[in-house]
């Protein structure tokens, strides 16, 4: 169970830090603008993400949120990696920068995997 535990933690914890303390903190800089505008994404499409990224992050850390809502949030991280990887391989091409959203989709699949690991061995030791 203490595997568990630390494998989630991590991995929620990378989540968190790449997908909400991150896009908060340079959502307005320049460089982030021209990496929207380059997707050909209007500005406000990035601004209304990170505003949703935010509350994702929020969903996934906080141990009182209802599990139903976590897993909408798990859903929205997934549905954002995907089609990050597809706008970049439309874009760039068959680039880093296409593959790295799906390096973050596997991070999140163990925080999720081991999310479900831990609630079941609550609803077992209940």
């Amino acid at each position: 169970m203490k595997k568990a535990k630390i494998i989630f933690w991590t991995t929620t914890i990378l989540i968190f830090l790449f997908e909400g303390v991150m896009p908060a903190l340079t959502s307005q800089t320049e460089l982030a603008k021209e990496g929207i505008r380059h997707l050909g994404y209007p500005e406000y499409f990035g601004n209304a993400l990170v505003v949703f990224k935010i509350l994702g992050v929020l969903a996934l850390v906080i141990p009182q949120v209802p599990k139903n809502v976590k897993e909408w949030a798990y859903a929205g991280f997934g549905f954002d990696f995907i089609f990050a990887s597809i706008s970049h391989f439309a874009v760039d091409g068959v680039t880093f920068d296409g593959f790295f959203p799906l390096i973050i989709l596997v991070i999140l699949a163990l925080s999720y995997i081991y999310y479900h690991k831990i609630e079941r061995y609550k609803n077992i030791g209940s």
